[in-house]
């Protein structure tokens, strides 16, 4: 058997064995009182933008793509998800205190705003996701009137009343 077909068996051989290792792609059932939907109060816009470009990787209503089924594809398209909701849980919105979904609107504003989210890979693939400006000044001022009127309603958790 010459090198280089010695090469591509070996290459043949660690694609199929990576197949063998499959992290779980997970949604959990979604508590729709629990949900930043209803926790806030984000106009018709702003619900429509966060559903179509946030919800993948920031809920439990993930939409798993074809290519998340084959490595090592799938071993990135599972940890950004498991990531993207560690950081901004639109699903249990209620787990945040006050002070922490206050916090975390302001994150939400400034990684919108920065073109940091949604993330480049993401857009790239699914296309129609990229926030234009209007919708990134419009995620913003409704980030900004949220933590207003939680400041103006302090003390019960996760629903900033």
């Amino acid at each position: 058997m010459s090198r280089t077909a010695k090469f591509w068996l070996a290459v043949l051989i660690v694609v199929v064995g990576a197949q063998l290792v499959r992290p779980r792609k997970t949604n959990p059932p979604e508590d729709p009182a629990r949900t930043l939907l209803a926790h806030t109060q984000p106009p018709p816009d702003v619900a429509a933008i966060l559903n179509h470009s946030c919800r993948d990787c920031h809920s439990y209503k993930t939409r798993w793509p074809w290519y998340s089924n084959f490595a090592p594809v799938s071993w990135i398209v599972i940890d950004d998800v498991n990531e993207g909701r560690r950081h901004f849980d639109m699903s249990d919105w209620a787990k945040y205190d006050s002070k922490r979904a206050s916090d975390k609107l302001g994150d939400i504003c400034d990684q919108v705003a920065d073109g940091g989210m949604p993330e480049r890979s993401y857009t790239w693939v699914h296309s129609g996701t990229a926030l234009s400006t209007a919708e990134r000044n419009a995620i913003c001022q409704w980030t900004q009137a949220e933590r207003e009127r939680i400041a103006k309603n302090q003390g019960t958790p996760g629903t900033g009343k």
